[in-house]
């Protein structure tokens, strides 16, 4: 014998529902390993990084791109923006898409390896 629940007039599963987009922002120890790959990359022509950060309403500052600098080239040659779960790494000079990691060191590592990879928990 099939038997189902009456439908409830009072509870849909859309109404009262936030849907949160699932897009990663940059975390402290994101900042602190840029810092430490600027500073370790000055040697490689690694010059500056520049933060934009997005102010979305009602919701907390999310990152909205990482621009880096070269030494070879006044304009930032690279930017690094979150997309979904992962970093999209873009050769900013070319506007060309050079690569999707799993992790912000990983983009960073993929424009100078300069520091070693260490293996992080997903945050």
């Amino acid at each position: 014998m099939n038997q189902s629940l009456p439908a409830s007039k009072e509870f849909s599963p859309h109404i009262g529902c936030n849907v949160v987009p699932l897009r990663l922002g940059l975390l402290p120890r994101h900042r602190e390993h840029l810092s430490q790959w600027l500073e370790a990359g000055q040697r490689m022509g690694i010059c500056d990084a520049d933060i934009t950060l997005d102010q979305l309403p009602g919701q907390f500052e999310a990152v909205a791109h990482v621009l880096i600098w070269v030494r070879e080239n006044p304009d930032p040659a690279y930017m690094i923006r979150p997309k979904g779960m992962r970093w999209v790494l873009i050769d900013q000079l070319r506007e060309h898409t050079l690569g999707i990691y799993a992790t912000f060191e990983q983009a960073l590592h993929t424009i100078r390896p300069v520091l070693p990879l260490k293996k992080t928990a997903a945050a």
